[in-house]
């Protein structure tokens, strides 16, 4: 599943018009991404959390050549699903 197509089904579930669903979805997207920004945690309940972590630098192999590679430290997104999320 891809945006549009949470569009669409948000647009067939409630009849608005496609442009205002559009808006709104791009909307939501924009504040998580602004809050994940921030380095703030972003909860939808029975869904789950975002959060950002930071990630360790360490040494990392090219398994092609097996030389060592360093893996710089930084930041990445996690996700963890509500415990309702598969019920």
């Amino acid at each position: 599943m891809v945006k549009a197509d949470i569009v669409d089904e948000v647009q067939n579930k409630t009849g608005f018009p496609r442009q205002k669903v559009q808006e709104s979805v791009d909307l939501v997207f924009e504040c998580v991404k602004e809050a994940l920004q921030k380095n703030e945690k972003v909860e939808f309940r029975g869904f789950g959390i975002f959060r950002v972590k930071e990630r360790k630098k360490g040494v990392g192999r090219n398994l092609k050549t097996g030389e060592t590679v360093p893996i710089k430290s930084g930041k990445t997104i996690k996700f963890k699903p509500s415990s309702r999320f598969f019920v």
